[in-house]
C-alpha cells in the first residue's frame, strides 16, 4: 500500500508522504478518510497555515503521536479535537498551531515531498480568494 497521498488545493497540486512510523494511529485514521474532499481555509489564529477543518466531533479518538505546536511548512497535522475542532492544519510558512483558547499540538502524520516551491501560492490563494476546494487521495 502506498505512503504517497496526492493533494489537489484549487489549481495547485501537491504529493505527501504518510508518516507512518511516527504517527501509526493519526495516518490509519486518515487513511480511512481516504478520498477526502472538503475546503481549505486560512488559519485564524496559526500564522503562515491553512486549514481542513473536520467539525467538532467526539469519534476521532487518537493518541498524542508526533505532536507539535510549531510545524514546519509542508509538515501536516491532525488535531483529534477536544479544545478546539477536528482539523487539518497545513502549514505554508512560519506556524504557531493554536485556537482562540491557546496553543494546540497536532499530530504531524503528512509531509509534501513534492510541490513544496507552491505552499506559497496556496497561502495567497487562501488569503486572497477565500477557501479553496481541497482533496487527499492515495497515489497507486
Amino acid at each position: 500500500m502506498s505512503d504517497l497521498v496526492s493533494i489537489s488545493a484549487g489549481p495547485l497540486r501537491f504529493v505527501g508522504r504518510l508518516e507512518k512510523e511516527a504517527a501509526p494511529a493519526t495516518c490509519a485514521l486518515f487513511r480511512s478518510l481516504l478520498p477526502y474532499r472538503s475546503k481549505v481555509l486560512q488559519a485564524r489564529w496559526s500564522g503562515f497555515a491553512a486549514w481542513v477543518p473536520l467539525g467538532f466531533r467526539d469519534d476521532v479518538k487518537l493518541p498524542p503521536e508526533n505532536a507539535t505546536t510549531i510545524p514546519g511548512a509542508g509538515e501536516l497535522l491532525f488535531y483529534p479535537g477536544g479544545v478546539s475542532e477536528v482539523e487539518i492544519l497545513v502549514p505554508y510558512g512560519a506556524t504557531y498551531f493554536a485556537s482562540v483558547a491557546g496553543p494546540l499540538a497536532g499530530n504531524h502524520f503528512l509531509t509534501v515531498v513534492e510541490g513544496r516551491d507552491q505552499l506559497a501560492e496556496l497561502g495567497r490563494l487562501v488569503q486572497w480568494q477565500g477557501a479553496q476546494d481541497i482533496e487527499f487521495t492515495l497515489e497507486p
